[in-house]
Formats: C-alpha cells, structure tokens, sequence
C-alpha cells in the first residue's frame, strides 16, 4: 500500500488566513462558556422555576413574621380580654379574636413558630437518621442489607396513628412529644433513597480507588457517596417538612397534640369546631395558613427535583 503525500505547492495558492486559528478574540469569547460550579448550575435551574421562587419568597416571609411579629405586637398569645371576645377581623385584629377575646393573628403567627420548628427538626432528625441507616445498608449490603431493610419494613407495617398515640400517652402532649412521634417512621423514605443511590455508586471508580487508599467506611460514606448522592437526598428531605408539619396539625386537630394555652395551627383549627357556623374566621384563617404553607413547600420541592436533576443541565 503506497501513501501519497500532498504537493506543498498545493497549499501556496491558499490565503494564509485559513491557516491562522483562535486570532479572533471576539469570536472565543462568543464560544467560550463561564466556568461554574455544580451547585450554582441548581440554583440558576431553580430561579427559572417561578412557582419554586414564589414557594421560598414565602416561607421566608412567614419565618420572618413569625419570629418578629410576636415580639413587637402589643398582644400576647395568651392574653385574654373578655370584652373583645369573637370579633371579626378588624385594623385592630387583622385576623380578629378568639372565644376569649385572644388576638388570633398572633396565636397564628405563634402557631407558626410551633409548626414550622416541628417540621425543620423534625425533617432534619429523619435525613440524619436516613442518611446513616440507608448509607450502611446500601454500602455493607449482604446479610447487613438483610436485616436492616427487613426492620425497616417491619416498622413501615405498623399504623402510625398507634405507636403516635402511644408516644403521646407516655411522654405527654407536648412539642418534644410530637418531634418524637413524627420521627419513628418517617425517616423510612429517606433511607430508602440513600440505600438505592449508595448501593449504585459504591462501585465507582473513586470509591474502588478510596478503598485501596485505606479509606474506612464511615470516611467513604461522607466524603464522597452521600455527597454525590445528595440531589436525591435534598428533594426526599423538602418534602418531609409538610409532611411534618401538616401531621402535627392533624395530631393538634384531633386534640393529642400541642395543648392550650400554646397554640399551633392544627390546635386553633380545633377550637374553633364548636363556634365554626357563627364565626367562620377562627376557622378560616388558621387553614389558610396551613394550605399556603404546604403548597409553598410542595412547589419548592417541586423546584429543587427538576433543579437537582442532571439529566436537565445544559
């Protein structure tokens, strides 16, 4: 087989400018693409979504309220005035008062603090929990695998209203009591994750290469599965925070939960059931506060899913 080698009297004849590659700095700056991190990439997703915007716009401005508003107000949650009993909304009570003359916009924004607090300790009690039970099951596998995940389908058998009630009876009605009820089981779906995403990178190549660097369990587990796995683990951890904080107001709702004279959403909803035909506000505004606050989290949620999901990066 000959090779032919092209005459250079070929290329003479060119002009040179063919020849010249990357002199035009206008034109590598139109190619070039902004160097980012992983993270930045997630949150320019993220800010695309409007619902996901509005969603966090408002939860901080709740937080916000709920922290401030209590403080700077002239009424307490508890401070009763026996002339003002069931007024409806007015510039003096936005939200008006209940049947022993309390300002319910500020048993509301009291309310808050409780809900919220049990849903953000709650959600962060789960994904530490998930993240180890999971993160173990999914590494060790094997006999380990086994036995974890059957104890995890034991538990997730048993009705949750029974072991609720029961943790209440014995511990009282109290918030410590619901953060405690709430985190039986509810870690379950978060270790689940972790065990599915885990299990599908410990065969990496930086895994195999962290092993025969010495790397223990524990190590390769923080510094680099759970990491790597985090996207997954953040959208299952959004969405247990309504998960949360709408229980908690079931539990107050059916009357084993916060108990007067604190207040939390699902508590002001109850007593407002015998006086809810004659004076619809006490129950009104306590569910709307409830409706806005799982919405807003379900749509952040929403918004971080399509955020952190590679398979959209461009």
């Amino acid at each position: 087989m000959s090779i032919r080698i092209p005459d250079p009297d070929t290329y003479a004849s060119l002009p040179q400018e063919m020849f010249v590659i990357g002199t035009d700095d206008s034109l590598a700056e139109e190619i070039a693409r902004p160097s980012t991190t992983y993270w930045h990439d997630v949150w320019q997703r993220f800010r695309k979504d409007k619902l996901a915007v509005i969603g966090l716009v408002v939860i901080a401005i709740m937080t916000i309220l709920c922290i401030v508003m209590p403080m700077v107000s002239p009424y307490t949650y508890d401070g009763a005035d026996y002339l003002n009993m069931n007024a409806g909304p007015s510039w003096a009570h936005p939200c008006g008062t209940d049947q022993m003359g309390r300002d319910q916009f500020i048993r509301i924004m009291y309310g808050a603090r409780i809900s919220l607090t049990i849903g953000f300790v709650a959600a962060a009690i789960n994904f530490a929990i998930g993240v180890i039970y999971g993160g173990l099951a999914g590494y060790l596998g094997g006999r380990v695998d086994m036995v974890l995940m059957r104890i995890v389908d034991i538990l997730s058998s048993l009705p949750s209203l029974l072991y609720i009630v029961l943790i209440m009876l014995i511990f009282g009605s109290n918030m410590g009591s619901v953060i405690l009820a709430l985190c039986f089981t509810s870690w379950i779906g978060t270790a689940r994750v972790v065990r599915s995403e885990v299990m599908h990178l410990k065969h990496s190549e930086y895994v195999l290469a962290g092993r025969l660097a010495g790397a223990t369990t524990w190590h390769l587990l923080v510094h680099h599965l759970v990491p790597n796995a985090m996207g997954p683990i953040i959208v299952s951890t959004a969405f247990l925070i309504p998960g949360a904080i709408f229980s908690e107001a079931f539990l107050s709702f059916l009357g084993i939960g916060i108990q007067a004279p604190q207040a939390s959403w699902g508590s002001l909803a109850n007593a407002a059931i015998p006086v809810m035909q004659m004076y619809p506000h006490l129950m009104l505004f306590p569910v709307i506060a409830i409706c806005i606050t799982m919405f807003s989290f379900n749509f952040i949620g929403d918004g971080l899913r399509d955020a952190l999901d590679p398979r959209l990066k461009k």
